[in-house]
C-alpha cells in the first residue's frame, strides 16, 4: 500500500482495503502538561479481515474457539429433520402474528427444507409457523414501511388452506427464489428470478462500481462491487449484510451515458432505466464494459473513450 490523499476514496474504500490487504499501525505518544511528559503511549497494532490474519499466521487459536462455540450456539437454532429430509437454507428471520387481539413480529430462524418451511423461536423453543411445501400455492414480496419510515422486504407465502403467512427473513430474494425452485406443486411468484447469482454462475462484468443511493436527506455516492450476470445485476457495499441494489435483466429497458460528474471523475456515471425501480444511477471506473454488457440501446451517445 502507498500513501495517498485521493479525494474520491470514500469510508467503503477504505473498509474494502482493511478487510482484503490490512493495515499495520505504529505510535509513539507522549502526553505532556506543561512542557513536563506524564504519559507515554507505545503502540503496534495490525487490522485485517479475519482471512487476512489467518493467512499471515494471526488470532489461528481464537478464530478455532470461536467457530466452535458458535457451532455450538447454532446447533439451538437447529431445526429437527424427519427421516429423508435435508436442509436447504437457514437464515434469521421472524413471523407476523395477525389474530383478533394483536399484530406482532415474532422474531426466531427460518428453515426452508425439501420437504417445508418452518419458522422456528430459539428460547423458549417454539415452531412459531410451519406449512408443507406441497400446500404452498404462491410467494411474493411484499413491501413495508415500519414505525421508523423505513421500506422492509417481506415474503408472503399463500397456502392451499387460504391462511398462508408474512415473513420476515435476512434475505428475503433469495427466500423466494429458493421456494421457486423448491417447492414441488405449480406455484405462482411474483416476477423473475432475482438475480443473486449462484457459487457457479458467470460473471459478465465484476469489480467495483459506485451507486448513488436514494435517501431522505439527498443521494449518497457509495462504493461497493457490482457482480453482473446473465441473470441481472447485484450492488453491495462491504459494509451491508446484503446486497442493496438488486436489478433483474428483465427490468432493464435502458442503459444511457450521465452527464454529471461521479466519484471516478468525469465520463465514469451511467444510468439504468427499470420497470420497477424507475433510474438508477451508477458510477465505474470504466463505465463502457458495464453499458455493453447490459445491453445500451441503439440510439444512446456513445461514452467517451477510457
Amino acid at each position: 500500500m502507498k500513501p495517498t490523499r485521493d479525494p474520491r476514496v470514500t469510508l467503503d474504500d477504505l473498509v474494502e482495503v482493511l478487510l482484503n490487504k490490512g493495515a499495520v499501525l505504529h505510535l509513539d505518544l507522549i502526553v505532556a502538561v506543561a512542557d513536563i511528559p506524564l504519559i507515554g503511549v507505545s503502540l503496534r497494532a495490525a487490522v485485517a479481515g479475519m482471512e487476512t490474519m489467518l493467512e499471515y499466521g494471526m488470532l489461528r487459536q481464537w478464530d478455532a474457539d470461536t467457530r466452535a462455540w458458535a457451532m455450538r450456539s447454532a446447533a439451538r437454532h437447529e431445526l429437527e429433520l424427519r427421516a429423508g429430509e435435508e436442509s436447504v437454507v437457514r437464515m434469521y428471520g421472524g413471523h407476523l402474528l395477525d389474530d383478533d387481539f394483536h399484530t406482532t413480529w415474532r422474531p426466531g430462524t427460518v428453515h426452508l427444507t425439501d420437504r417445508r418451511l418452518v419458522v422456528l423461536r430459539r428460547d423458549p423453543r417454539e415452531v412459531l409457523w410451519e406449512a408443507e411445501l406441497s400446500a404452498v400455492r404462491a410467494v411474493r414480496l411484499e413491501s413495508e414501511r415500519t414505525v421508523g419510515g423505513e421500506s422492509r422486504t417481506r415474503v408472503r407465502v399463500e397456502t392451499a388452506d387460504g391462511a398462508g403467512a408474512l415473513l420476515s427473513a435476512a434475505d428475503p430474494e433469495r427466500l423466494r427464489d429458493l421456494l421457486v425452485r423448491t417447492c414441488p406443486g405449480p406455484l405462482t411468484s411474483d416476477g423473475p428470478r432475482s438475480p443473486l447469482p449462484g457459487p457457479d454462475e458467470r460473471a459478465l462484468v465484476e469489480g467495483h462500481l459506485w451507486y448513488r443511493e436514494p435517501r431522505r436527506d439527498g443521494p449518497l455516492w457509495r462504493g461497493g462491487n457490482g457482480r453482473l450476470t446473465p441473470a441481472g445485476l447485484v450492488w453491495k457495499s462491504p459494509l451491508d449484510a446484503r446486497p442493496a441494489l438488486v436489478l433483474p435483466a428483465a427490468d432493464v429497458t435502458a442503459v444511457r451515458p450521465g452527464a454529471e460528474r461521479g466519484p471516478g471523475g468525469e465520463g465514469t456515471v451511467f444510468t439504468v432505466e427499470t420497470g420497477s425501480r424507475g433510474t438508477v444511477t451508477l458510477a465505474a471506473d470504466e463505465p463502457r464494459r458495464w453499458v455493453e454488457a447490459l445491453g445500451s440501446p441503439r440510439d444512446a451517445p456513445a461514452l467517451p473513450s477510457a
